[in-house]
């Protein structure tokens, strides 16, 4: 598959590395408050993950789930927040949205990536 619409990068910025092995999962909202998983996938050695879901999403809103209490508990560190949710809004079907994540154990940070 090649890269998808929807990509994302996740650094641990307690350790300063890419954090690997953290589950994402790539939703869509439905109608109302319903929404429907389309992906998953873990990040790469390098913390990232570029084939997650389809490599063309129609406009709307989704939302990227990230399990960081399983990627802290793994390394044997207690964090604060068991999930990290980033909800964002697809304006035009066919470009590309790249959206990373500054981790560490009580605190993260997001933005809109090229």
């Amino acid at each position: 598959m090649s890269r998808s619409q929807i990509t994302t990068h996740v650094l641990d910025a307690a350790r300063g590395t890419p954090a690997a092995g953290v589950a994402v999962e790539l939703l869509r909202r439905g109608t109302g408050d319903e929404w429907t998983s389309l992906a998953r996938a873990a990040t790469d050695d390098d913390g990232r993950v570029n084939a997650l879901g389809p490599e063309r999403v129609a406009a709307g809103e989704y939302r990227l789930r990230f399990d960081t209490g399983a990627y802290f508990a793994a390394g044997g560190t207690r964090g604060f927040y068991p999930e990290v949710l980033i909800t964002f809004t697809v304006d035009e079907e066919g470009r590309h949205h790249h959206v990373p994540i500054l981790l560490s154990p009580f605190a993260y940070s997001t933005y809109r990536g090229s």
